[in-house]
């Protein structure tokens, strides 16, 4: 069994594609946490199960996820 794809905030400030420089603004995405009623402390403390950021269907969730999977295989 695979242990569940934890995804931190190492991710979240790293994944490409989105601007100028890399990663998600802290600002944008704790209110966005917020709006998913996901608790923002927590994840910067302990990271989000990926499942989780899935479950809300959201494409820049889903872009992170994958980003986090292309880091994890070594591959980011």
């Amino acid at each position: 069994m695979t242990a569940p794809l934890v995804i931190t905030v190492q991710h979240l400030y790293s994944t490409p594609g989105l601007g100028v420089r890399p990663g998600f603004c802290g600002r944008g995405t704790r209110a966005w946490a917020v709006a998913h009623g996901l608790d923002w402390a927590a994840f910067v403390r302990e990271g989000i199960d990926a499942d989780v950021l899935i479950a809300t269907g959201d494409a820049l969730a889903l872009r992170v996820v994958a980003h986090a999977r292309t880091m994890e295989a070594g591959h980011g």
